[in-house]
């Protein structure tokens, strides 16, 4: 592996990750809704995998199988998950939590989203990208580990993608108004979607692990779901889920796992 390359796309896919964050901010303050960095979130990655696919290609570094194969996972993830989050949040204006933050904004606006948004996220999208850029320069040819990785990999993409439809298709049925989805895998866990997203980056760090540096990305899915469970993603959720629900809803936790899946108890 050469250590000055991989150095270099770094700081390539930094600038890259600083430029999506920009354009990203732009347009949300002229549409007036920073929630659209949502949508941008998954596709963030995307411009990752594809910068560091193009550099490490340009340089000649990286196993070449090892290259698409780390390319093509991402790209299906976060295209997944940018179309999912488009489609749900599209036309229903400003998402109440960005809504509430932005209420706090007493000064400048631009200085305000930078520090409260678009600097946190962008740092978090670099930093759980890691584990991208370093296998697209790993020379060792594609074992074992890496098809243990796409497996790891798929399972996670499995739980999101079905939990996400699962719940699409509950919110859709104007008989289910009022109630609270408990079905298919949302009666396994509360968050198929966060578990799965979790799992999804845990195979793509398995995958960059045929190299010893490797390893040590394991502070990508780490991080990951250290957001995902008490950051921005279960925690903040379960608090609005618990004022608006009430007994309904710690009923329904008290059945049903707060993360990893397992099968619902009958009884609170």
């Amino acid at each position: 592996m050469s250590w000055g390359a991989l150095g270099l796309n770094l700081v390539v896919s930094a600038a890259a990750v600083a430029l999506t964050m920009l354009l990203t901010m732009a347009y949300a303050l002229r549409r007036g809704e920073q929630s659209i960095v949502d949508t941008v979130w998954g596709l963030g990655f995307v411009v990752v995998a594809i910068v560091s696919f193009a550099v490490s290609g340009a340089l000649g570094e990286g196993d070449t199988t090892r290259r698409w194969i780390m390319l093509a996972l991402t790209a299906v993830w976060g295209v997944r998950l940018g179309v999912y989050i488009f489609r749900r949040n599209h036309g229903k204006g400003e998402d109440p939590r960005y809504a509430a933050l932005m209420r706090r904004n007493t000064g400048r606006t631009v200085p305000f989203v930078v520090k409260w948004i678009y600097w946190p996220q962008g740092s978090i999208m670099w930093v759980v990208s890691l584990p991208v850029q370093v296998a697209m320069y790993e020379p060792a040819a594609v074992g074992v580990v890496t098809w243990i990785g796409v497996a790891v990999w798929a399972v996670g993409l499995a739980f999101e993608a079905v939990g996400d439809a699962q719940l699409a298709r509950f919110k859709a049925d104007p008989a289910n108004q009022g109630r609270l989805m408990d079905r298919g895998l949302w009666g396994w866990t509360r968050h198929p979607n966060y578990f799965g997203d979790s799992v999804v980056w845990f195979g793509l760090w398995i995958v960059a692990c045929s190299h010893w540096v490797g390893l040590l990305t394991v502070v990508a899915p780490v991080l990951m779901t250290h957001m995902l469970v008490n950051k921005s993603g279960k925690a903040l959720l379960e608090r609005r889920m618990t004022r608006s629900r009430g007994d309904a809803y710690a009923e329904y936790a008290a059945r049903t796992s707060g993360f990893f899946p397992r099968p619902p108890r009958r009884t609170a």
